[in-house]
């Protein structure tokens, strides 16, 4: 993932310096940089982690990654169509709480008459040059913009371009009533013509109201961020915790294991589910993203009743085969019990009530099948 992202960087400030890119962004500036300055987190000129993280393990090298990357494994992506369902997102919410994943880190969440849409990203790559990045998988492009109705509430957990996709955000404007981001992520999204009057920005452990009985916690994460070589983390990445009247769900982003789940499970859970990160890890960047085994632990540190991985099946960012990471997650799973639940992309996730566990990712469909439509 390393190499692929210094590639993907570089290629960035090239496309940036040649062609202004305005996809690149913006680094956070004025009244919004020196909100940040006042952070606890933000030492030294940049948001620092809660535990020491460096990007590479001890005795991993960008050498050894180079010599893995140009010897790639098999089955680092699916050679057929990944099996899907393209659920009426536009129809009335059913009573109970619903989630339907996109893939890789994006899905939309229906509570309490709220549409929340967490960390979208419907373009063809997770890149702002043409042609460079990851492309997405067969099969998982079946849903866009247009499919969605008015969102109440957008969540961007950090400005990566796997979870920050400018062409999205863009199409998304005229729907979106509220955005919610950790601090400084405002300044791409004002910079792409959301109102600064729409955007929300916190900092760990702040909280704010999402109605008159629903709230969010922003809570610590394990990462770094930024979208080019000049401005590493200059912005904040963060995981959240949604309380309802009768729900906990715990909404993750991208975080390599710390104490900080058990903190966040102390103050917040028991959880009715959590989204947590699995996949595009390497033993080589260990701090920055879990491996499954830690996926499963995470979700016991946040007493979550029900285990839903996220961050694979929709683009290659490491060096792992596609599948590995459910695999692993549902081996380690079964031996701690763990309750996890696998929905196909666009597949409810009905909470307290269906919670689907179908191997879907062992099934084959042909190159360019339509996807089955459900209600």
């Amino acid at each position: 993932m390393i190499i692929l992202l210094s590639i993907l960087l570089l290629l960035t400030l090239a496309a940036v310096i040649i062609f202004q890119q305005k996809s690149f962004g913006k680094n956070p500036s004025g009244a919004r940089l020196e909100k940040i300055k006042q952070s606890p987190n933000y030492k030294n000129g940049s948001f620092q982690n809660l535990s020491e993280t460096p990007t590479m393990a001890e005795n991993g090298s960008y050498w050894q990654l180079l010599k893995e990357y140009f010897s790639k494994k098999q089955n680092t992506e699916p050679s057929t169509n990944i099996p899907s369902v393209k659920t009426d997102l536009k129809a009335a919410a059913s009573q109970e709480p619903s989630i339907v994943w996109f893939g890789h880190s994006s899905y939309f969440i229906q509570i309490d008459g709220l549409n929340i849409l967490v960390d979208p990203v419907f373009s063809e790559r997770t890149s702002p040059v043409k042609y460079a990045g990851s492309k997405n998988y067969p099969g998982t492009r079946i849903y866009s913009v247009e499919d969605f109705p008015q969102i109440d509430l957008l969540i961007i957990s950090h400005d990566h371009y796997d979870h920050l996709d400018f062409e999205t955000i863009t199409k998304l404007v005229p729907k979106v009533e509220r955005v919610i981001t950790p601090l400084g992520v405002g300044e791409h999204l004002e910079f792409w013509g959301i109102p600064q009057n729409k955007i929300s920005e916190f900092d760990w452990w702040e909280e704010t109201s999402i109605s008159d009985n629903i709230k969010l916690a922003i809570t610590p994460a394990r990462h770094f961020s930024g979208r080019g070589i000049l401005n590493r983390n200059q912005t904040l990445w963060a995981s959240f915790a949604l309380i309802t009247p009768s729900h906990r769900l715990f909404l993750g982003g991208d975080s390599g294991y710390d104490t900080h789940f058990k903190e966040i499970g102390n103050k917040y859970g028991p959880f009715d589910i959590a989204l947590l990160e699995s996949g595009q890890y390497n033993e080589m960047w260990p701090y920055i993203h879990m491996l499954p085994e830690q996926t499963v632990q995470a979700n016991i540190d946040l007493k979550s009743k029900v285990l839903f991985p996220v961050h694979w099946g929709k683009f290659t960012l490491a060096l792992h085969a596609w599948n590995e990471p459910v695999e692993r997650v549902l081996k380690y799973a079964q031996r701690t019990e763990v309750k996890v639940t696998t929905p196909m992309i666009g597949e409810k996730v009905l909470l307290n009530k269906h919670y689907p566990v179908s191997h879907w990712w062992t099934l084959t469909q042909p190159l360019n099948a339509e996807a089955e439509i459900l209600n």
